[in-house]
């Protein structure tokens, strides 16, 4: 049995390795990635929402209280950073991804980023207007948009260069599940079983893929599902029991998961120079949650904010009771999102399987 000292000694060797190998990463892929581009949810919005008419904001204490020694809360749905902003690192450009809506940011700053992410949102239209946010079809707008943008500010060839080389990354799905479907009282769950709803946003997510691809996406990365039935808003519907992981939610992000890597496998040999890979997540979260001192957290069931059961958006404010004064030591900042921490363990992992392996 390994002592504290040898374990201590282990997450340092760790830390010094993931450091050595983002160093390794910014070297390789410098010159390769002109920016990076991206798609999705809460989990990497980087403010998008904060104009928009929804009640899913962060925009407000205490989320954004570790953003960059800043302490702004800038409507990422975290203590901090984003795994995207991460990635943006990792690949030598800067140090976050700017939303695109964000006012204080102009086409300069999205030359080398830029994110079209809106909390709330899913890869299923009908999961955006639960909350009001921007549907997967309207970023897809805003990116014709910012295309263009872009060949003004860049010119035409650099602007085509940025767009062709630049990496996608996707992070999109949980919501149609949590918000829409497993719902219940939603028409989706009327009108399909689990089964059919999973192909359903399956090919919803085909036809995503090939709009930005016929728009000049090639090198996209779509990150798997993790397994949302372990989100600590939904293990603590059941108190009285444990709060296991809800299996039926694992068992849909599995089946998600298993059909996105067909659909991807389909599209790469159907569309010449695409680069589509899926950066599975759900084995190497699952390990997270499991093993949460390996990665040097204290806590995996419950979030930093409030009670860490439900609080999320509005309900995680700065007059919220109990939030704790340490979040480095949870793997969840609300009952949903992760914290900077987690956030960056992921971003390294997925860098280092996924991310850095686009030609």
């Amino acid at each position: 049995m390994q002592t504290k000292a040898q374990k201590r000694s282990i997450l340092l060797s760790t830390e010094i390795i993931a450091i050595l190998l983002i160093y390794t990463w910014i070297a390789e892929t410098e010159a390769k990635v002109p920016a990076l581009i991206v798609f999705g949810d809460s989990t990497v919005d980087a403010g998008n929402n904060n104009v928009l008419p929804t009640t899913l904001k962060a925009n407000f204490p205490p989320y954004g209280r570790d953003f960059m020694g800043t302490r702004k809360p800038t409507g990422r749905f975290s203590n901090g950073r984003v795994a995207t902003d991460f990635y943006s690192e990792m690949y030598g450009l800067r140090s976050f991804v700017p939303a695109y809506l964000d006012p204080e940011y102009g086409i300069e700053d999205f030359a080398l980023g830029v994110c079209f992410a809106s909390a709330g949102t899913g890869i299923d239209p009908e999961t955006a207007g639960v909350l009001s946010v921007i549907p997967l079809f309207k970023q897809v707008k805003l990116f014709e948009e910012y295309q263009a943008r872009l060949e003004g500010y860049l010119g035409p060839e650099m602007a085509k260069k940025t767009i062709s080389e630049g990496v996608y990354a996707v992070s999109i799905g949980t919501n149609d599940f949590i918000e829409n479907y497993f719902a219940y009282s939603t028409p989706r769950f009327l009108e399909f079983t689990p089964e059919r709803y999973v192909q359903f946003l399956i090919n919803l997510g085909r036809e995503f893929i090939v709009q930005i691809y016929m728009l000049g996406a090639r090198k996209i990365g779509f990150t798997g599902l993790s397994g949302m039935g372990c989100l600590p808003l939904e293990r603590n519907r059941n108190p009285m029991w444990g709060r296991p992981c809800i299996e039926t939610y694992n068992k849909a992000a599995r089946d998600f998961n298993s059909k996105l890597q067909q659909m991807t496998d389909e599209l790469c040999n159907a569309l010449p120079d695409l680069q589509l890979k899926v950066a599975h997540l759900y084995d190497f979260f699952a390990n997270i949650l499991q093993n949460p001192s390996l990665y040097g957290f204290e806590d995996a069931q419950y979030g930093c904010c409030g009670t860490g059961t439900y609080e999320l958006g509005y309900l995680c404010n700065e007059y919220t009771p109990f939030t704790c004064t340490d979040a480095s030591k949870y793997v969840f900042w609300d009952a949903v999102h992760p914290t900077e921490k987690t956030s960056r363990i992921v971003a390294e992992y997925l860098m280092n399987t996924t991310f850095s392996k686009f030609k």
